[in-house]
């Protein structure tokens, strides 16, 4: 592993990092003893980074005398971070010395929302929760259980869990992330993210604030300045001057909403100057079926196709583009030039910003695969490849399938959300459609991360919906407030996982584990589980769930058991290690052999280094070769798809239609291809088609819901821009850390300074933002870095909390919630800022800052894209002068109005059943999928 260590060495002298043979017995010196050399003696465990979705590397310094973790700082053997890590990753070290964190578990006591709490063991909490699911489960109200995460920091482990209960119950955040540009990516090629090649690429094309905030932030970021370096070219859309857009050769700062009218001006520019890559569309665009279904009476040819595209994109002219984007014309020809240029170069990216926020986002993901496989870029070495080429997910050993479809988190308005409907949960709670007898939010906070939080706190406040609410969390959040458990889960250096992202042209797979755990078992020192090695009662949720499980069906009846079997001995409990011992030893291709080279197991290699890079250099995986066994059986249909047979019992595959393995070409040749319906690129998409939407087929763009037409600027109606991260906070997981909350303390509203003089107002006032549903108070500040009649305001601060002590200090303030206009209506209040607090912890006596920030997400109704579930963020508000009694942080709403939202933009939706009565889909992504009858609605028919 030495050649992944940049600048380490075996001689004494200066290194970046400490080599791996050092890691068991690393010295240094204590800084505080200077001039005197006081040794200290430490052993580096490698784990992973929990604070964001990279999934950095970490080395934890375990102190040898008494195993207290003294710092963490970056693993030089990720393949991804390469030991260089933002400030989140080192920050874990105030998260497990938090003293305000929780460290056993605890059971309400009075009314949910009280604060109050007692201390209760483990196994009464485990015996109640597992009491209930088995209750339901053997009633048959499967769909009564539902584990609600956010981001999740593993990959499908409790989806195996829940595959094995047999509850169709996984819910997630997605839909106020990132559904919309997944499914506008997703009806390309069935993968959902992007992955671009940064560091080779001619031209880089972003629409976010990538390399300050952006989801693979710090990864990317390394990536993108290394080809910066090299000359590539940086263009950025963002309506803010962000950190990345500083770093732009063009930026463009378009009116919300207008990005796909951008990106289509481009692909008109590329079509009708030919600049094209002719052979790549030929061999990899589905042309024939666009001709088939847009222009059935031209010729068959693939010349003829170009001729009608060019045609049919031909009034995206740059002008147009201009118009609704309200930049100069002269801005876009730039960038469709340098795009004309990339040279099959080009990497993009996009992942919230307009696909987040606009009505119709998903088509400017769409526009933007679009320009990429006009440029031949897609794949190749500096382009842009589907994140699956570059992600790695090894499962543990099968369990099966249900039949069960959960109507509360897949309704059939949204046949085609790209992931649940999470948003609208309390919304059908309060309709009647169903109830939720055991609830798991995991390190997850909807009443704050969500739209509309009043209304979820008032459904999470009613057990006749939520029977039993059951927080998974290591910290307080506002969530957890409204819980029946808090059960104390760990962070980075205190749990196992597998997890994977696509950083790069390749494949990784990172491995976080206990770093006490690790240290202890080096010194031979005796335990039973992670409770014996964290603080407190805290446990990993690993271990947690194999126990869970085995409390619900304690004697094997339900089937349940089986799954959670030692494979090495057999009619005994797994544990985590025989768990890990049997994904690295069956699941991970390459990495027995590399642990055998260096006389280790699987499981030790991995408890060594941390990581294991599973292939490299990974370009055209569309024109991959099948296997022996996948040929084997499989029979080309009238599309060319190579098909193996099906039955209603058989399981989709996460992405991808069941039995299909790849595609045979024109030419002969057969190839994996993609994982759409037709293992092509689908420029023409007859699921849309086929599920009633043919008008949006093709890639286009849809006028957002805050188009600037629609707006009257002169009497305060802006746009509000809430998706947009302060660099060092991110939800739930982090609020916590002591050094990112003095780094990111003020929460000001971005405001041209054009429209504050036309308003009369300046840095430092405060005014009223009112929204389709209340309205909240924000402090301005007038900046020329956003352009005019659009604000902005981060959506990473407005942390409250009802009570002294069950919130973090660091970042909360206190607040009161009331009903000053009856009960329907909610005023949530400050009653006092950030300020010191006496703990263990000296630090927090020296709190200097005092901004919670304004919880704006609570002033907004849910808005719901029909197509792909996506909450629109942005927000139509009007601006005003704060009132006389206003203070700063005010949050009003009105949750009549909200539930008037929510249906208002339900009747944008069309509930269509597929060919064959199917619900949805099958090629599209869906956690825990169910046998293949299941996506028939009851009585369709076949």
């Amino acid at each position: 592993m030495t050649d992944l260590l940049p600048g380490a060495r075996r001689h004494e002298g200066l290194r970046n990092f400490p080599p791996p043979e050092t890691w068991d017995d690393h010295v240094e010196y204590d800084a505080k003893a200077h001039p005197r050399k006081v040794p200290h003696h430490y052993m580096l465990i490698p784990t992973t980074c929990f604070n964001c979705e990279s999934a950095c590397g970490l080395l934890a310094y375990v102190d040898k005398d008494d195993l207290s973790v003294k710092k963490v700082e970056g693993n030089p053997a990720h393949p991804g971070s390469r030991g260089r890590n933002c400030a989140k990753g080192p920050a874990t070290i105030n998260q497990i010395h938090d003293p305000e964190r929780i460290l056993y578990p605890l059971r309400r006591t009075g009314a949910r929302g009280s604060g109050q709490w007692e201390q209760v063991s483990w196994d009464a909490a485990l015996d109640d929760i597992a009491g209930r699911i088995r209750a339901s489960i053997t009633a048959g109200r499967h769909e009564e259980v539902m584990y609600h995460v956010g981001r999740p920091g593993e990959d499908g482990f409790v989806e195996r869990v829940l595959q094995a209960w047999g509850v169709d119950g996984h819910n997630s955040h997605t839909n106020v992330c990132s559904s919309g540009a997944r499914f506008g990516q997703t009806l390309w090629g069935g993968y959902d993210r992007p992955s671009p090649d940064h560091a080779n690429a001619k031209v880089l094309l972003l629409l976010s604030s990538h390399l300050e905030t952006g989801h693979y932030f710090n990864p990317h970021a390394q990536r993108i300045m290394e080809a910066k370096q090299s000359g590539a070219k940086l263009i950025v859309l963002d309506p803010r001057l962000s950190n990345t857009a500083g770093h732009a050769d063009v930026w463009v700062a378009p009116w919300p909403g207008s990005e796909a009218a951008i990106l289509l001006s481009v692909a008109s520019y590329l079509l009708r100057t030919r600049r094209i890559d002719e052979s790549y569309l030929r061999r990899w665009f589905n042309w024939e079926t666009y001709l088939d279904n847009r222009h059935p009476d031209a010729p068959r040819s693939f010349e003829a196709f170009l001729d009608r595209l060019e045609a049919d994109y031909a009034g995206y002219t740059f002008a147009f583009a201009a118009a609704e984007a309200k930049v100069p014309e002269a801005q876009i020809a730039q960038l469709a030039e340098l795009v004309s240029r990339c040279d099959g170069r080009l990497a993009a990216h996009i992942w919230r910003s307009a696909a987040a926020g606009n009505y119709g986002g998903w088509q400017v993901a769409r526009a933007l695969w679009f320009v990429l496989g006009l440029t031949g870029s897609i794949g190749t070495e500096g382009g842009t490849s589907p994140n699956g080429w570059n992600k790695f997910i090894p499962h543990g050993p099968d369990v099966g399938a249900h039949d069960h479809w959960n109507e509360l988190a897949w309704p059939a308005e949204y046949p085609l959300t790209c992931n649940e409907m999470s948003i609208l949960l309390p919304h059908f709670l309060n309709e009647g459609r169903g109830r939720v007898e055991v609830y798991f939010s995991r390190v997850f906070n909807p009443i704050w991360t969500y739209p509309d939080g009043f209304t979820w706190l008032q459904a999470l406040s009613d057990p006749d919906k939520v029977g039993l609410h059951v927080a998974l969390t290591p910290t307080w959040s506002e969530t957890a407030e409204f819980a029946d458990y808090v059960l104390p889960m760990g962070h980075s250096t205190e749990r196992h996982d597998t997890h994977s992202y696509e950083t790069h042209a390749a494949k990784w797979l990172g491995f976080r584990q206990p770093v006490r755990r690790v240290a202890m078992e080096k010194q031979g020192r005796p335990f039973t589980d992670t409770r014996d090695v964290n603080p407190g009662e805290v446990w990993e949720e690993n271990e947690f769930w194999f126990e869970l499980s085995w409390r619900i069906d304690p004697d094997g009846s339900l089937g349940i058991r089986k799954h959670f079997e030692s494979p090495y001995q057999p009619g005994e409990k797994i544990t985590v290690d025989e768990y890990y011992r049997w994904v690295f030893e069956n699941r991970v291709p390459g990495l027995p052999e590399k642990a055998a080279k260096e006389g280790l197991t699987p499981l030790a290699y991995m408890r060594r280094y941390g990581v294991v890079e599973v292939d490299s250099d990974i370009y055209r995986a569309d024109e991959r070769p099948l296997t022996a066994a996948e040929l084997d059986g499989a029979v080309p249909d009238e599309n060319g798809v190579l098909r193996k047979p099906t039955t209603d019992d058989s399981i989709p595959p996460l992405i991808g239609e069941a039995g299909a393995v790849g595609v045979q070409h024109a030419d002969g040749t057969v190839t994996a291809g993609w994982l759409s319906p037709s293992r092509k690129l689908e420029v023409y998409s007859p699921t849309m088609r086929d599920w009633g939407w043919e008008e949006y087929a093709t890639p286009g763009y849809i006028p957002s819901h805050v188009a600037h037409t629609e707006l009257d600027l002169d009497a305060g109606d802006l746009v509000l821009v809430p998706t947009f991260r302060l660099p060092t906070l991110i939800h739930t997981r982090s609020n916590n850390t002591k050094y990112l909350s003095e780094i990111s303390n003020t929460h000001p509203l971005w405001l041209n300074a054009a429209d504050a003089a036309r308003h009369g107002v300046a840095t430092g006032d405060l005014v009223r933002l009112n929204t389709s549903i209340g309205y909240l108070v924000a402090r301005v500040w007038a900046t020329e870095a956003i352009r005019p009649g659009v604000c902005a305001l981060s959506h990473h601060m407005g942390r409250w909390r009802l009570h002294e002590h069950t919130g973090s200090r660091w970042v909360s303030g206190l607040v009161d919630i009331t009903h000053p206009d009856g009960e329907d209506t909610w005023l949530l209040r400050y009653r006092k800022g950030v300020g010191a607090f006496a703990s263990d912890d000296p630090d927090s006596s020296r709190i200097w800052w005092d901004d919670p920030g304004v919880h704006q997400n609570l002033a907004f109704g849910v808005q719901a894209d029909p197509w792909s579930g996506m909450h629109c963020w942005l927000q139509k508000v009007r601006m005003e002068k704060a009132h006389a009694g206003d203070r700063y942080g005010d949050v009003y709403v009105d949750t009549r109005r909200s539930r008037e939202v929510y249906q208002e933009w339900l009747t944008k939706t069309r509930a269509t059943l597929g060919p064959g009565g199917q619900r949805r889909p099958e090629f599209l992504m869906r956690p825990v999928k169910p046998r293949r009858r299941a996506f028939r609605a009851s009585g369709s028919g076949d």
